[in-house]
């Protein structure tokens, strides 16, 4: 029971501490005359992709390499599965055609990107699989790439009308704010990888498959509170450039920084998760152009999707790594 109530522990840890993060890194951006579109394109972007973060740093510097894999190619098939699944039902989303065109295929590069560096066993011939560390300075340079050209391009379209709900606070009360979030993002972090590699041995199933599925999921509840929310209040377009940043940020910075501090090997079967993160992507590029209006994902689409994350984790049980 310990292990568990450790698992619960760190998670709430880690939704905790990144909203305390976000809100003091905002109010001193603001404090800074930052605008709110830059603001949420970066503090609240990273807020949200923070839990994986710290799970996948953690897991990285202690050698469980596994589920650092598993979390990030878990949340991105959650992501788009499960949370804009759950979304779609809550409100039909529209998609600007800037995020059909540019987002949604950029998540697909990111996944094609990974099914290459995670492959040595078959480009190279090499005896193993694995994303060292110059693979993982390769995805940090598409990372650099991501991010200026999606700053760019913001700033580009003058967009002064976007306002982001920001707690006023003085400089020190957001520095106790971001020091207690990193704080919370740290323990929690130690807490859920340590619980979940318990949790694995007691279950007799692989860390990778806990990766994918119970820690995925759990770091993924600030992209799932984000898009909800969103979709409730007919920001639905904030809804799907939460999940398509979220991974496209997943892929390119995370796993990057994680092979960059330890090499990540490659577990069995890791090809048909790879292949999920693609398939999913389509899935939702594909979706933009069917049904009676483009761009626009519909609450049936949403409930196929959901059906589909649910036989997902089924096979996924019953072929774990």
């Amino acid at each position: 029971m310990v292990d568990y109530a450790m698992v619960v522990a760190g998670f709430v840890l880690l939704v905790k501490g990144a909203d305390l993060l976000v809100n003091g890194a905002s109010a001193i951006a603001r404090r800074l005359n930052i605008s709110d579109l830059t603001i949420g394109l970066t503090v609240v972007a990273f807020g949200t992709s923070a839990p994986e973060l710290s799970v996948n740093t953690l897991a990285a510097v202690s050698g469980s390499t596994d589920i650092a894999v598993g979390n990030i190619l878990g949340s991105n098939i959650a992501n788009i599965l499960l949370i804009l699944g759950v979304a779609a039902l809550i409100s039909p989303l529209k998609v600007t055609s800037e995020t059909v065109w540019r987002e949604i295929p950029m998540n697909l590069l990111a996944a094609m990107v990974v099914a290459v560096v995670a492959n040595d066993l078959l480009i190279s011939g090499k005896a193993t699989s694995s994303i060292d560390r110059s693979d993982g300075l390769l995805l940090l340079c598409f990372f650099t790439i991501f991010l200026y050209t999606t700053i760019s391009s913001a700033l580009r379209l003058d967009r002064a009308d976007v306002k982001i709900d920001i707690r006023q606070m003085g400089l020190l009360k957001a520095a106790i704010f971001i020091v207690m979030g990193l704080a919370g993002l740290i323990f929690g972090g130690h807490w859920i990888v340590t619980g979940s590699t318990a949790i694995a041995r007691v279950w007799g199933v692989s860390e990778a498959l806990i990766g994918l599925t119970v820690v995925a999921v759990g770091t993924s509840l600030p992209e799932l509170a984000t898009s909800a929310v969103a979709a409730y209040r007919g920001n639905t377009d904030i809804a799907v450039g939460n999940v398509v940043g979220s991974n496209i940020f997943n892929i390119f910075f995370i796993l990057g920084v994680s092979a960059v501090i330890h090499p990540l090997q490659m577990a069995q079967g890791v090809n048909r998760d790879i292949g999920a993160v693609f398939f999913a992507g389509l899935l939702l590029f594909v979706a933009m152009f069917t049904g009676k209006r483009r761009y626009l994902l519909d609450r049936w689409e949403g409930i196929c999707l959901l059906l589909i994350y649910a036989g997902y984790v089924a096979v996924a049980f019953v072929y774990q790594n």
